[in-house]
């Protein structure tokens, strides 16, 4: 953590796809422990942003700074910025070929971390979510649930001081959903900061600290939940809202 409590701070961050222009100047700081929740239609920048804070894609314009460091500097090592940031997607991302434990030991076995050290870290992990028995198994042998927590236990390998969510229950049959969902929210309860890119409201409203309303690559409004689900400022935001409730996805 830096020293003003900031565990992510953003600046002003410009990202131009050729001639669109994503991200028109976002400003977001994210305390320690504290949840963030991106909200906003298809389109408005939640990906992009998330990228950007895992320097996934670089920025045009605009500072992010991660514990303190400033990682759009020249010369940062990225491969080091990343250690520290653990991001999930929408599409699990696994590794076919490998074991549910290959998966998840990688990563910290090419950083260093032994192979006896690395595996009995992901089993502890691997139990901690109910996926012990699932160990030597391959991916096409589990349910999109499954995968999804192995993927989130993949990024808690790494022991990230900030995971970033993105959309991470978008590719599952809605049965499948809450089993990720409780996952996230134990990540909540011990503490992990989180910035989370989501469409399910009523997971915002109940996890969040603090809800974002993104549109067309600005934040357009920001606030607890209660604030931002109950009396929107923006008519923006009202008109998003309204069309998720009349989706009854509220």
């Amino acid at each position: 953590m830096s020293a003003d409590g900031q565990e992510l701070r953003i600046e002003g961050v410009h990202k131009r796809f050729d001639k669109v222009e994503v991200l028109r100047g976002i400003d977001l700081e994210v305390a320690e422990h504290e949840v963030v929740c991106l909200i906003g239609a298809s389109g408005s920048g939640k990906s992009t942003l998330l990228r950007c804070i895992n320097r996934l894609e670089p920025v045009n314009a605009g500072r992010i700074v991660v514990h303190g460091q400033e990682i759009t500097a020249a010369g940062v090592d990225v491969n080091r910025v990343r250690r520290g940031i653990g991001i999930v997607f929408q599409s699990f991302n696994l590794f076919p070929h490998m074991t549910v434990l290959r998966n998840v030991t990688l990563a910290p076995r090419k950083t260093g971390v032994s192979r006896s050290q690395a595996d009995q870290d992901a089993r502890a992990l691997l139990e901690r979510f109910g996926l012990e028995d699932k160990v030597e198994e391959y991916p096409d042998r589990l349910s999109g649930g499954q995968q999804q927590r192995v993927a989130i236990v993949r990024a808690l390998a790494m022991r990230p001081q900030l995971m970033l969510l993105d959309e991470v229950t978008s590719a599952l049959d809605p049965e499948l959903v809450a089993e990720v969902l409780e996952v996230i929210r134990e990540l909540a309860g011990q503490g992990m900061t989180m910035v989370i890119a989501t469409h399910e409201m009523g997971f915002a409203r109940d996890i969040a600290n603090r809800v974002c309303f993104l549109d067309g690559g600005v934040i357009l409004e920001q606030g607890p939940p209660e604030q931002i689900f109950s009396a929107p400022q923006q008519d923006r935001t009202k008109q998003f809202l309204q069309r998720i409730i009349a989706a009854g996805r509220m």
